[in-house]
């Protein structure tokens, strides 16, 4: 999948610089230098400028059917968003959500875009290779979109009131048939809006596109394009309007007549839950980041723990000297340094102003943009100012009465002021955006002192001279003379700076919401001293944020051996302040054990195993605890028995006897630093003994204290000796340790009185991996400890207690599905540990691609539930598809070239597969496409097993979860 992106000319020679998108996926051009040719044309130039980049032998159609693309249209002259026309809207600094983590203070509305785009052009059907999309627009929608309809056009929509579709095209459906476009409209009136709904469905044009091949051509023909000689007419497009000449060509009745794009299929695709905000103009810029801030309410979402509606007012990379008040709204700044002495009425956007001593007074509805333009020679810097109205539309002949500049009349401007245009050197016939009105000068402090001239009424003869004397620029001149670096250096010199007051201000700002991976890479690169850690006063959420920010810190800074320490002992005391946060509870509310069998009594617990079917990994702390899990997990015995299994009976020794049947080994406790010995790698005994201090067979966690554990086991009545087994290979990915902790936890649980239920048990487990510094999530010992299948959820919060929906097994016990599943033991083995280490740093520092994939999982979960509920087994194979994407793009060693083998052995006879839990090797969960394709792939790996060791296992959905019960 690759980018082409459409800049203004000057701006797309540093696309790649201002980005950082890699040059091998990402093509920037501009239109025709000179040239008017439509946004159909610039489609058709686009296309073509990027075929000939890629320099090969290919022709055009055969360039295009060979990859997918995404067409981006960010050029135009901003006129009604002048500050950001020389770098075009593309890169509009968006703030930070306050209700999501993982996103970065430099992050722009391209970032923003690519997501969802990505994801549509994914969801095409066969022959569709392009995606054509609205720079200045801004659509958000957690919907999967799947199967979407076979058509060489596809369009998409969200349903908006009238008001607002009258300023945009506007797609016509007949409401018996909702996703066939009837014919597409151009700012229709609300009144016809209204007409219509009677009969018909409508759906804003959001400028999102799915075009075939054959639809790609015509756009190509209509622009020019000679199929035969691989060129245009005039070697440039001419002028073709996509929206206005394409678009309304499409649909059942058409209201442009054109023979090949009427003949074309159209679809509508209404995106459910779409969110649709313009970035087009000034006031949009607001009002769109404004709607974005306020969408979420929920207290608890909301991570600044600023609750309040989030006012009318974006600063950002700005060092601001002044405290702004609540009637100042509608404020935008950006880039900027605001002084003491400045004094703002508010309605303004701000952006560029350089370190300056200006007292200025900027007037309600006034704009201002300091541009850097180049000078005479590196050492000598010059500044453009241009203000400007908030309505400005930066259209009109500057002798035309209507026209208008900073809210009045350009000629009132011009008279107040005591100026002619000949003495300015403007033309009369001059288009305001072509108009010489923004003076240039090398001396910041006259910048000041003219613009407070420019924006209020003043009579002064010296400034009135310097205007007209000066060197000025139009707005046109400016989208090709922009000093661009010199703006971006700015800008990353003052949100540098603006790190420090964010995680000064920690109780309220965004600061450990956002991705500090990429904070601490920029400031370490920055040679920026560490910081002191957080007080140990602060919340354990944020120290934990913290400790691992320092050691990431510590990292990227120049390395040295100090600094190598550094980082190891902040990222451990991350982890430690997670494992206590979890363990506090327990250790708090103590237990006391006390012998519950008769002496020649047995408990016996047994456990299935679990695989996930999607949502794995969100069940992880910290991640669970900052955002909430959802996973589909559901209860499996194998080849007939619960393959997890542990038996505890009393001894006349007083000492605790530990036995792994699986492994043939013993070990004898007796001691409380015996017992301590469940932090030991490699151990077998790991898992019992951190259990049993659970249980109350050590101080930590028992409420009443004895001076050694003989004395306890002397008060307790009887030794204990504990004999377990896992039937199941060792990193199998089926949860198999923590079920086995729960098993052990659920006989101690009976053996010592303590009538834990199974909740208690399965939060116990989870206290108990943080005891082994294994880390680890809770849906192993609920997907395994309970039975059937199940979608269980948590909300954030150190009680991560999930909310169980039971869901229905159809799917996995009538004969016609239950037959297309297998499971099959890769004789692959891979630990997880390090590898959950390795995630769960990310987490830690909201690094912003983990996050992103984390929240795509948590709705894969939700729709995978809903899948199962309707009782669809080919959705169910496309989930589980899914879910095994979702995991790779976690962890790209998810999958390994043993897998991978096994994998193209079964993937023409399979719907989905998935390896359950962290991959990389254990169990293949496969869903075939019917009965018959399981037969043929049980035939193809036992003929051609990839090693000694893998096997199919016989599954069962477990009824009855893990069950204890006594001899």
């Amino acid at each position: 999948m690759k980018y082409l992106v459409s800049l203004p000319q000057h701006a797309s020679n540093y696309f790649h610089k201002l980005s950082g998108k890699p040059e091998e996926f990402w093509y920037c051009t501009s239109d025709p230098e000179g040239s008017q040719v439509g946004s159909g044309g610039g489609t058709a130039w686009l296309l073509s400028e990027a075929w000939r980049n890629d320099s090969g032998n290919d022709s055009f159609n055969d360039w295009l059917q060979k990859d997918s693309r995404i067409l981006i249209h960010g050029g135009g002259q901003s006129r009604r968003l002048p500050a950001y026309g020389p770098v075009g809207k593309l890169h509009i600094p968006i703030p930070v959500f306050r209700w999501q983590r993982g996103q970065r203070l430099n992050q722009t509305l391209l970032d923003l875009q690519t997501p969802l785009l990505e994801r549509l052009l994914k969801a095409a059907p066969s022959g569709t290779h392009t995606l054509l999309a609205s720079g200045d627009a801004l659509i958000l929608s957690e919907h999967t979109l799947e199967d979407l309809p076979n058509a060489d056009v596809i369009s998409f929509g969200i349903p908006v009131d009238p008001a607002l579709a009258a300023n945009h095209g506007v797609f016509i459906c007949d409401r018996k048939q909702p996703t066939s476009l009837n014919c597409m409209l151009q700012k229709p009136s609300q009144q016809v809006l209204r007409d219509l709904a009677t009969d018909y469905l409508f759906y804003i044009d959001i400028g999102v596109w799915l075009l075939s091949d054959r639809a790609v051509e015509i756009i190509m023909r209509r622009s020019g394009w000679d199929a035969d000689s691989q060129r245009y007419a005039d070697n440039i497009p001419g002028y073709y309007d996509f929206y206005g000449d394409f678009g309304l060509g499409l649909g059942k009745k058409p209201t442009q007549i054109d023979e090949d794009i009427n003949s074309l299929s159209s679809a509508i695709v209404r995106i459910p839950d779409g969110e649709f905000y313009h970035f087009g103009t000034n006031k949009e810029i607001i009002s769109s980041s404004l709607a974005l801030q306020n969408k979420v309410q929920d207290q608890e979402s909301i991570w600044s723990r600023n609750v309040k509606p989030h006012p009318a007012m974006f600063v950002q990379n700005t060092s601001l000297s002044i405290t702004l008040k609540p009637e100042q709204k509608e404020l935008w700044i950006e880039n900027s340094v605001i002084g003491k002495k400045w004094n703002l009425q508010g309605s303004h956007i701000i952006t560029g102003v350089p370190q300056n001593n200006w007292e200025l007074n900027l007037p309600k509805n006034l704009c201002l943009d300091v541009v850097p333009i180049p000078g005479i020679s590196k050492d000598i810097k010059n500044w453009a100012i241009r203000p400007y109205g908030m309505h400005d539309a930066f259209r009109g002949a500057v002798s035309d009465p209507k026209t208008q500049w900073m809210h009045q009349s350009i000629l009132q401007w011009f008279k107040d002021r005591d100026i002619i245009f000949q003495d300015a050197d403007i033309s009369v016939n001059d288009d305001i955006q072509d108009a010489q009105l923004f003076p240039v000068l090398d001396n910041i402090e006259f910048c000041g002192k003219l613009i407070s001239w420019m924006v209020n009424h003043n009579n002064s003869s010296e400034l009135r001279s310097l205007w007209l004397s000066t060197r000025r620029v139009s707005a046109s001149d400016l989208l090709v003379t922009a000093d661009i670096p010199t703006l971006d250096n700015q800008r990353k010199r003052l949100r540098l700076s603006g790190y420090h007051a964010l995680r000064n201000n920690y109780r309220r700002s965004v600061f450990y919401q956002i991705d500090l991976d990429a904070v601490s890479r920029e400031m370490a690169g920055a040679e920026e001293q560490i910081p002191k850690m957080l007080p140990n006063s602060a919340d354990p959420l944020l120290r934990m944020h913290d400790a691992m920010f320092l050691s990431r810190f510590s990292g990227y800074q120049i390395q040295t051996i100090q600094n190598e320490n550094s980082s190891k002992l902040y990222e451990q005391k991350a982890f430690s302040i997670l494992q206590q946060s979890i363990l506090e509870p327990f250790r708090k509310n103590k237990v006391m054990p006390v012998l519950g069998v008769y002496e020649d009594q047995i408990v016996w617990g047994r456990s299935p195993v679990r695989i996930d079917l999607a949502g794995g990994w969100t069940d992880t702390p910290p991640h669970s605890i900052l955002e909430g899990g959802e996973v589909v997990t559901i209860g499996l015995e194998l080849n007939g028995q619960p393959p997890l299994q542990a038996f505890i009976r009393p001894s006349t020794e007083r000492r605790i006897t530990l036995r792994s049947i699986d492994l043939g080994a013993r070990e004898f406790v007796q001691s409380y630093e015996d017992l301590e010995g469940y932090d030991q790698p490699g151990s077998p005994f790991a898992i019992p003994k951190a259990a049993l201090c659970l249980a109350g067979f050590h101080p930590d966690f028992s409420s009443q204290q004895w001076d050694s554990l003989e004395n306890q086991i002397d008060a307790f009545g009887a030794g204990l000796e504990i004999s377990f087994l896992a039937a199941i290979p060792k990193g199998s990915g089926m949860g198999t340790s923590s079920i086995l902790a729960g098993t052990i936890l659920g006989a101690l649980s009976d053996f010592c009185s303590l009538d834990w239920d199974q909740t208690e048990i399965c939060n116990r487990t989870l206290a108990l991996e943080q005891l082994l510094t294994t880390g680890g999530g809770w849906q192993d010992q609920y997907g395994g400890i309970l039975p059937g299948v199940k979608l269980l959820s948590t909300r954030r919060g150190f009680d991560q207690t999930p909310q169980v929906r039971w869901l229905p097994d159809m799917l996995f016990t009538q004969p016609e599905f239950r037959d297309s599943m297998l499971l099959y033991y890769t004789g692959i083995t891979r630990i997880a540990k390090n590898l959950l280490s390795e995630i769960v740093q990310g987490m830690f520092l909201n690094a912003h691609d983990r996050s992103a994939v984390l929240r795509d999982m948590k709705i894969h979960a939700k729709e995978t539930a809903e899948v199962i509920q309707k009782g669809n087994y080919t959705a169910l194979g496309k989930k589980i598809a899914k879910s095994w994407e979702l995991n790779n793009l976690l962890d790209s060693d998810t999958n390994n070239a043993g897998v991978q083998q096994i994998i193209n052995e079964i993937d023409d006879l399979s719907i989905g597969y998935k390896l359950p839990g962290a991959g990389g090797g254990g169990y293949l969960y496969i869903l075939a496409k019917d009965p018959e394709a399981a037969q043929l792939i049980r035939k193809r790996l036992s003929d051609n097993p990839p090693n000694n060791r893998a096997r199919f296992v016989d599954m069962a959905i477990s009824q009855s979860g893990m069950q204890v019960s006594r001899s």
